[in-house]
């Protein structure tokens, strides 16, 4: 016969004599909505005592991953992403080779001059 730790056949780990209400699960509690900018809706609930300036403004939406606000006539925008650039992109970029050369020249010359003052 095959046993694994300590627990009694049949019953849950955790199962004990208190109730939902013992855990917590029937505390009073407030329902606050957000708005992403999509118009998707979330609901989160914060208990009932809770300071006002401690329930967050804005929270990530479910739905889209976008931030959502409290106001829903003003929800807060879409980030700006800027496009994939593809690697010729990134080489058009690239300094030119007397601007690379300069920038060599200067670093070699911060680092004699450390050396130097070591």
């Amino acid at each position: 016969m095959a046993t694994g730790g300590n627990a009694i056949r049949g019953t849950r780990v955790g199962a004990g004599p208190m109730g939902e209400q013992d855990h917590g699960h029937h505390a009073d509690r407030v329902a606050i909505s957000y708005w992403d900018a999509l118009g998707n809706e979330t609901v989160r609930y914060f208990a009932a005592g809770i300071p006002e300036e401690e329930i967050p403004e804005v929270i990530d939406s479910p739905h889209s991953g976008l931030p959502a606000g409290r106001d829903k006539e003003n929800p807060p925008a879409v980030a700006k992403t800027e496009p994939y650039k593809t690697h010729l992109a990134y080489v058009k970029e690239r300094r030119t080779e007397e601007e690379a050369d300069a920038l060599l020249d200067d670093a070699l010359q911060q680092l004699r001059e450390r050396r130097g003052q070591a």
